[in-house]
């Protein structure tokens, strides 16, 4: 599948996410989740300088996670979140197929050249795993909202480890605009969910969610004996300006875009 249907557009216009399907064959989905793991565990071939890594908390509670800084942190399989992943080859090749290309240019407009918000994953181990509040995806210093998120499943993602739980055609407007990352009070979710239902991202490994970034999300802590990693891509307009100058960020289609060479993820 290199392009999205009419009619899948505006069912993601609608909804504020859409099911792509399993977009990672065998082969290409076992070449990143081993990739992950060197990357975790050290091993890696990647400059781990340029590389935001965070360990999970033990606890489970989002604000007993590691810090988050770059470089890497012991050898464990115990990462709540690697970012920057656009600098390894393999995750690269992925980003850049010509479907997320054509999600960008329907999202930004053709001629849009399009940057990496942040490329990263997110992991929740086995028996643990950070509970993610119910939040948008959005951030204060930029002078435009990124609006175009792709997320990937590497393992199961199911109700028991922790999936993404989504609240449909929610991303019409900004619950709370004042909080710089998006995130909701306890209270504005609770009111929310009186009265919206949400629905879990139950997927297959390999399969992928088209997701807007204002579309209300939140995962839960991993209560099974096996992992839960996914791979995210957030795409953003690579003319936006951010509070301390213009768009820092690299690109990923358009003129400029980065060149990784490594022939893998084309499946």
């Amino acid at each position: 599948m290199d392009h999205l249907t009419d009619s899948q557009w505006a069912e993601f216009q609608e909804q504020g996410y859409l099911k792509l399907g399993k977009l990672l064959n065998d082969r290409d989905l076992a070449a990143l989740c081993q990739r992950i793991d060197d990357i975790m565990l050290g091993r890696a071939e990647i400059d781990y300088d340029k590389i935001l890594m965070q360990l999970d908390s033990i606890d489970g509670a989002y604000h007993n996670a590691g810090v988050q800084s770059r470089g890497h942190k012991g050898s464990t399989l115990n990462y709540r979140k690697i970012q920057d992943l656009e600098y390894d080859p393999l995750f690269l090749d992925f980003m850049q197929r010509p479907i997320f290309a054509d999600a960008c240019r329907r999202a930004y407009g053709p001629e849009v050249p399009i940057a990496c918000f942040r490329a990263m994953f997110m992991n929740k181990p086995a028996g643990r795993g950070t509970w993610l509040p119910w939040h948008q995806d959005r951030w204060h210093n930029h002078d435009r909202d990124p609006l175009l998120t792709v997320w990937t499943a590497l393992d199961p993602a199911t109700v028991e480890n922790g999936c993404v739980q989504i609240i449909p055609g929610s991303h019409t407007h900004l619950v709370n605009p004042d909080h710089g990352s998006g995130f909701l009070t306890d209270e504005m979710a609770a009111e929310i969910l009186k009265t919206a239902e949400p629905i879990h991202l139950v997927l297959e490994p390999g399969e992928v969610v088209l997701l807007h970034n204002w579309t209300l999300h939140a995962s839960d802590v991993n209560r099974s004996t096996t992992s839960r990693r996914a791979f995210s891509t957030c795409y953003m307009d690579a003319r936006t300006v951010v509070s301390d100058g213009p768009c820092p960020y690299n690109q990923l289609f358009g003129p400029a875009a980065m060149r990784s060479g490594a022939g893998v993820a084309v499946g």
